[in-house]
């Protein structure tokens, strides 16, 4: 039987809507459209404008993910989000006005907090807060910001570049994000109305190191890891791929980046429905094993339509991908540690985030292909699906 949404449900599914559309739809998939533009005007490398994201995730992510996680634990997401929402704003801000390569490395340091306080993580708290039955349906929805955003992003960054230059288009974008996230963030409930004051503080007190002793979270952390590594790592090098590689115009190359975040709203709405009628590793597995199928596409781009057969399945995995993490994490232990846990977890990811697209970009510039790059990407995506394979098929006693 379905959760019939209240208004107060209805809030948080916008909210988390809009703020995954601001800081992973915007911000996240938003920067590599303007890679191309910072290799041209300062002469940097592929690995160089794909070290900042690396170089954010490997210095934020392990020191404050675990912490953040804390942190909503007992006080909730709400502040945290606020802050996030802000620090992503600063970060495209930033970045629209850089003259060197340090002020690249802070802005992106900005861009780590931001997506770290006010991404995923946040976000996914406070669903597993609001609903159950209808858990898996909800996120997916609250991630179609991601698709949504992703989708618009290149083609508004485009007409953006055209009308102000690359600085003014991230500069415009910057405040968008803030605009758009902010204001239903500030009005958010973190807790049902029923929720009493035990349950709200209940978290902090489960004996958090019994969840580290179960394989499960190590099976779950390495097969996120590495799949999201694959994702990130294809992702975050599409752009130049296709425009300085494939020589495709700003338009060709933006109208494929759409179709792969378009394909991601598809990707979400069914994997979430399908996560909540079937076990959510058999989910994970077909996501994990898509995002493997599709990227040897990629060796044969220039046939026929064969790079609108890889963004379209790309794009599907992609949708599921970040998804169905908090879900299989809900349902192996429970929503009480949510927090701690997907912090870890998310730290983890954030790795993977930051060396894949890196190595890729590495391969590249040594070897003027990225026929080694794409297929260090393949073989993260494979380790991926074979380490969730691993997970139990039935749910775990949880918290």
């Amino acid at each position: 039987m379905e959760e019939k949404i209240n208004k107060g449900q209805f809030h948080i599914a916008a909210t988390a809507f809009l703020s995954l559309f601001s800081l992973v739809g915007i911000m996240f998939y938003g920067l590599p459209f303007f890679y191309d533009f910072w290799i041209e005007e300062f002469e940097w490398t592929r690995a160089t404008v794909t070290s900042g994201s690396a170089l954010g995730k490997v210095l934020i992510g392990p020191i404050f993910g675990f912490i953040a996680g804390w942190f909503i634990d007992k006080y909730g997401p709400r502040q945290l989000m606020l802050a996030g929402i802000i620090m992503g704003g600063i970060a495209l801000i930033g970045l629209s006005m850089m003259t060197s390569l340090w002020h690249f490395y802070l802005f992106y340091l900005f861009n780590a907090l931001g997506y770290l306080f006010g991404g995923p993580l946040p976000n996914q708290v406070l669903i597993s807060r609001w609903f159950d039955k209808s858990r898996g349906k909800i996120m997916g929805i609250a991630y179609l910001g991601i698709g949504v955003g992703g989708m618009l992003v290149p083609q508004i960054a485009k007409a953006l570049n055209l009308e102000f230059g690359w600085r003014g288009g991230l500069l415009c974008l910057g405040i968008l994000m803030i605009v758009i996230a902010l204001p239903m963030v500030w009005f958010v409930k973190e807790n049902p109305e029923g929720a009493s004051e035990q349950a709200k503080q209940e978290p902090t007190k489960v004996p958090f190191k019994d969840i580290l002793k179960r394989s499960s979270f190590y099976l779950l952390l390495i097969g996120s890891m590495c799949s999201i590594g694959a994702v990130a790592g294809t992702s975050q090098n599409l752009k130049l791929f296709l425009s300085i590689d494939l020589k495709y115009s700003q338009q060709e190359a933006a109208n494929v980046l759409s179709i792969v975040l378009g394909a991601s709203i598809i990707g979400r709405l069914l994997m979430g429905w399908l996560a909540d009628k079937i076990q959510k590793k058999y989910v994970m597995i077909l996501i994990y094993a898509l995002v493997a199928l599709s990227i040897p596409l990629l060796f044969a781009a220039n046939t026929g339509n064969v790079i609108y057969l890889f963004a379209f399945l790309f794009g599907m995995a992609l949708g599921g991908d970040y998804m169905i993490i908090p879900l299989m994490a809900a349902e192996l232990f429970g929503v009480k540690v949510m927090g701690r846990v997907m912090g870890i977890i998310i730290a983890a990811d954030g790795l993977g985030e930051a060396f894949a697209p890196m190595l890729a970009a590495w391969f590249r510039d040594i070897y003027g292909s990225y026929a080694n790059g794409f297929s260090a990407l393949i073989i993260l995506a494979v380790i991926g699906t074979i380490a969730v394979t691993m997970l139990p098929s039935k749910k775990a006693d949880s918290y």
